[in-house]
């Protein structure tokens, strides 16, 4: 379970209050309006930004404090942030060893996360080789391959075309159930969020408003500017 207690975090003479709970082994869509303060949540778990005041824990232990390599999430960027010069396999082969130093078992691992994804063909192309929808599955890989228990997505597919986003979410939420990984998720689609999340968190102003099942999320809502959130980006 991820609990954000009390979260506040002042940027630029703006605060930002966060209460929120995910449970283990769901998937969470953070929603809302530009500047609503859903990015800055996810880095504040991410551990790229300390809260000012406030507890952020996991499985009951205190991760505040802790470098982003120290907490337990693996996170997938809207740039998915490959290294031109390297190879495929090397690219996601960061996940396990920042030095590319990786036993005969991790090597298994690399392979067996191009597989899953559909890339094991490509392997030892360079990330210039690629399409776009193939190079956000290579740091897809190399998000999970890291068998972290939980993962941070902050709209890696927004630029994606429709066909192809909803193929990528369709991935995502099959390797999490695979694998049991839990998924806090950034999305601007409502669509995205009634496709593959158990659960979802609208966001205003800066702070968490509303967290419910997703079944919840439709534009009858009695929250009015919740519903009207539906309705417009539906």
């Amino acid at each position: 379970m991820l609990v954000l207690d009390g979260v506040k975090y002042e940027y630029q003479q703006e605060w930002f209050e966060f209460d929120l709970t995910m449970q283990q082994g769901s998937i969470l869509a953070l929603m809302g309006p530009s500047g609503s303060g859903k990015s800055t949540l996810l880095s504040l778990v991410a551990g790229f930004i300390d809260p000012n005041f406030g507890s952020i824990s996991f499985q009951g232990e205190e991760l505040v404090g802790l470098a982003p390599y120290q907490r337990p999430f693996a996170m997938l960027f809207q740039e998915h942030n490959l290294f031109a010069h390297l190879t495929i396999r090397q690219n996601i082969g960061l996940g396990l060893h920042p030095g590319l130093k990786l036993n005969a078992k991790q090597q298994q691992q690399v392979e067996e996360a191009a597989e899953q994804v559909g890339l094991a063909h490509v392997l030892d192309r360079m990330p210039e080789h690629l399409s776009g929808g193939q190079r956000q599955r290579v740091g897809l890989a190399r998000c999970f391959v890291q068998s972290h228990p939980v993962w941070l997505l902050d709209e890696p597919f927004s630029a994606l075309d429709p066909v192809l986003r909803e193929e990528m979410l369709g991935l995502v939420h099959r390797l999490a159930r695979e694998r049991g990984a839990s998924v806090l998720m950034v999305t601007h689609h409502v669509s995205d969020a009634q496709t593959i999340a158990t659960d979802f968190a609208y966001m205003a102003e800066g702070s968490v408003k509303i967290t419910a099942p997703i079944d919840q999320l439709n534009s009858q809502h009695p929250n009015t500017e919740l519903a009207a959130f539906v309705r417009a980006g539906s």
